[in-house]
């Protein structure tokens, strides 16, 4: 047996050694799955099968290079390079740019993301004069979006009633035109969205049978990852190109299923059995990463999922603590909590702050932990937030780039074509857009023939359009001969981008240049790393490609040692010792816009099980009693999933309390209520011993007295003491103010006010009804 078959238990040993026809892997979380991929490809290409035969789809570029680089070890760095193995996206791109001339498209097109589609989504609708209060670009680039991956084309829609119908009742009678208008101008700027890659390459494999036998000829084995979140269109591909020799190996976890708002399919994993025949199925029940506690918690949870396939599984790790429930009063205090809670286990374990993860269902949520992680000096950083390559002074410099290896990409030339200024403007453009309209012809098209095509153009703004053409075309000469640092270096100084920043010596001036040179330093490391792949030529084509593929979890960040936040989508494939699920509250997690039906609950339901099996030694679940929301203060309610784990596996560090109910009427109008008469109250937390009166023995119905309903903090030794018990001189702790003393006391009733000198905050006044003090002196 080779050697490192024998790393692998015998549940990974059986699909890593079965080489011919289809194959599902169902492999539960931190079974060790990227382990089996690795292996069993490393195991085809030692069985004799040669590696330009092998097609790996991954979900992150990240994963493959991980999993090409374990490979490497194994078979040789040479042969590693040889195989094809990327997401979906990437592997399809390469193909596309092959095929490119068949579909009439430039093999250099260039490839859009989400912001420029958005910009030529809003050109079309303001030259359509249509109302952008209906038609929102947002709404209309995802709609289009959802159109792609179900592959409806153009031609597909306006055959379809139901669909226009459905546009005409949203009040959107002109979408289809809308999309007719995108795709064809897309097409004469060479250009594909993420959504064409996989569009087009179904065209590709539809349209031209001979593409299709050439490539199901070339990938005589194919392996898929993370299968349960492939959408249609992908599952096309995958089945057209595996329909020949049937070597597909699947894996995935349909309990891990958490992306069907962009179009995933969890039936592509429930079906697969059904999709081929004689599919041997393997499972992986085995957890490797976390406790015994986490596992069992999580299973408890999916549970109560009714669509799923069976597995049970299990670890033979520790035990391990069970999972700490925190409720505090508002969102703020949930950030103070998760803060302290990292303080005191980083001091008391001597860890990282890169144990830390806090996960969360909105990336709106993570302001309050931010606040509460700054004041705690821990350094942290916000995963999917605004991405390097959105940045805008990035954008510019891509920009540029992007004109030099397609001068059709409209999007491009509008950002730069006047940046830095250059005395082009609106009016000129807006021309400019008209005649490439009328003649068929792209803007840079028209610029080039400003002089023979009758564009109602004067002479100055001439002149500059052809200084800006032939800045280009100087640029483009370059490009055959330079890599692409150095074509960038100098494109950024020729264009007139840096002396533009360099004007602008404020602090947020001097990091955008700091961006820029962040970008070089970044395109000379891809040069040198392309250096290593085989057929690769370190070109600026190369570089664009890698970067309109790149998503922010694939950027590599160095050692910096930092808590990492991120909402749950993004932690997929990521495990860490330390996490913290916030913002478990009904309508939030669920989200509300969820709740409509049994599938919608389920994936949630799914989600929180990614979020929970992401820990590898404790996970915390944090809500609040009250939340900001849309700048207003809601109160919120303990999210079902809490409720749905097991108590054997929980340690409630705050006990679950009835919903507070705030009454909508005023009390007044029914008068005044007799002193000794019963009302309905939630019942009041006791006070800490000796800081107070003693807590009323009321039962549940029964009303303690007013002068005991005080708020009270939800951290321990913290009371509010506007109960006469505080005096002048009282040494006090503050939770986020630390050590201080009271100075003076003013104020009657519930207007009590504690003026106090910080030792760290400085003098502050408090209302004591509100403040968490506690006294040490």
């Amino acid at each position: 047996m080779e050697k490192y078959l024998s790393q692998l238990n015998d549940a990974q040993l059986a699909p890593t050694v079965q080489k011919d026809g289809p194959m599902i892997v169902i492999a539960g979380a931190g079974s060790g799955k990227t382990r089996v991929l690795t292996y069993r490809i490393a195991y085809l290409m030692s069985q004799g099968v040669d590696a330009f035969n092998i097609l790996a789809l991954t979900f992150t570029n990240k994963a493959a290079r991980e999993m090409k680089a374990r490979i490497a070890t194994i078979v040789g760095e040479s042969e590693a390079k040889n195989l094809w193995m990327g997401t979906f996206h990437s592997v399809f791109a390469k193909i596309l740019r092959f095929e490119a001339d068949r579909l009439g498209y430039p093999s250099n097109f260039t490839i859009y993301d989400t912001q420029d589609s958005d910009k030529l989504i809003a050109s079309i609708i303001k030259e359509m004069n249509l109302d952008k209060e209906i038609y929102k670009t947002k709404q209309i680039r995802s709609r289009i979006s959802s159109y792609k991956n179900s592959l409806i084309t153009v031609k597909a829609y306006f055959k379809n009633p139901e669909l226009m119908e459905a546009d005409k009742m949203a009040r959107r009678p002109l979408m289809g035109e809308i999309y007719r208008n995108y795709v064809d101008r897309c097409f004469k700027a060479g250009v594909m969205d993420f959504d064409d890659l996989l569009l087009k390459t179904n065209e590709l494999l539809t349209r031209f049978p001979e593409v299709l036998a050439k490539y199901q000829d070339k990938f005589r084995y194919i392996l898929v990852d993370e299968y349960q979140d492939t959408n249609h269109s992908q599952y096309l591909i995958v089945r057209a190109l595996s329909d020949r020799f049937q070597n597909i190996c699947v894996v995935g976890d349909d309990a891990q299923s958490i992306y069907a708002f962009r179009g995933a399919n969890i039936n592509n994993i429930l079906n697969f059995q059904k999709d081929y025949d004689n599919v041997k199925l393997f499972r992986l029940e085995q957890n490797y990463r976390s406790t015994k506690n986490i596992v069992n918690a999580a299973n408890s949870i999916i549970d109560k999922n009714q669509t799923k396939l069976d597995k049970i599984v299990w670890t033979a790790n520790e035990e391990g603590p069970k999972i700490k429930v925190n409720r505090s009063l508002t969102d703020g205090d949930e950030g103070r909590f998760v803060a302290s809670s990292i303080f005191e286990n980083k001091m008391q374990n001597q860890l990282p702050n890169s144990d830390f993860a806090v996960l969360y269902r909105t990336n709106a949520q993570s302001r309050s932990i931010e606040d509460a992680l700054r004041k705690r000096d821990i350094p942290y950083r916000i995963y999917g937030g605004l991405s390097f390559y959105q940045r805008k002074e990035i954008k510019d410099v891509l920009s540029y780039l992007r004109l030099i290896i397609n001068p059709a990409d409209e999007e491009a030339l509008k950002r730069v074509i006047n940046y830095p200024a250059r005395g082009i403007g609106q009016t000129t453009m807006d021309r400019l857009v008209v005649a490439a309209n009328n003649y068929g012809k792209t803007i840079f098209e028209v610029i080039q023939n400003i002089d023979t095509l009758p564009v109602n153009i004067h002479g100055g703004a001439r002149n500059k359009l052809k200084d800006f053409t032939t800045l280009i075309e100087s640029f483009q000469v370059m490009n055959k001969t330079a890599n692409a640092f150095d074509l960038a270096e100098h494109v950024t100084k020729a264009s007139g981008l840096i002396r533009e920043l360099k004007k602008d010596s404020t602090p947020e001036g001097v990091a955008r240049m700091e961006n820029i040179e962040e970008l070089l330093n970044g395109i000379r490391d891809f040069v040198e790393g392309q250096k290593e792949i085989a057929d690769a030529t370190a070109s600026l084509a190369e570089f664009l490609e890698d970067v309109a593929l790149a998503t922010d979890l694939d950027a590599d960040k160095g050692d910096a040692d930092h808590v990492a936040l991120m909402t749950i989508h993004l932690a997929k494939g990521l495990e860490f010792p330390y996490v913290y699920i916030v913002g478990l509250e009904e309508d939030l997690f669920p989200s509300a816009m969820s709740l409509g039906t049994r599938s919608e609950l389920e994936e949630e339901r799914r989600l929180f099980y990614v979020a929970l099996t992401r820990a590898e030694k404790q996970a915390y679940l944090t809500y609040a009693l009250s939340r900001y929301r849309w700048g207003k203060l809601i109160d919120a309610e303990p999210s079902r999933f809490i409720e749905e784990i097991d108590d054997a596996y929980l340690d409630i560090i705050t006990p679950i309390q009835e919903r507070r109910f705030n009454p909508m009427l005023d009390a007044d109008i029914f008068g005044d209520p007799e002193p000794n008469k019963v009302r309905f109250k939630k019942p009041v937390q006791p006070t800490l011993k000796k800081k107070g009166p003693p807590v009323s023995k009321a039962t549940k119905k029964e009303v303690p007295t007013s002068k005991n309903l005080k708020p009270v903090s939800q951290t321990k030794g913290h009371t509010n003491l506007f109960d006469g018990k505080l005096a002048v001189g009282n040494m006090v702790e503050h939770l986020r103010f630390g050590k201080g003393e009271v100075l003076k006391i003013e104020g009657t009733g519930a207007d009590v006010k504690a003026e106090i000198k910080f030792d760290n905050g400085g003098v502050k006044k408090l209302l004591l009804r509100f403040a968490k003090l506690e006294v040490i002196g």
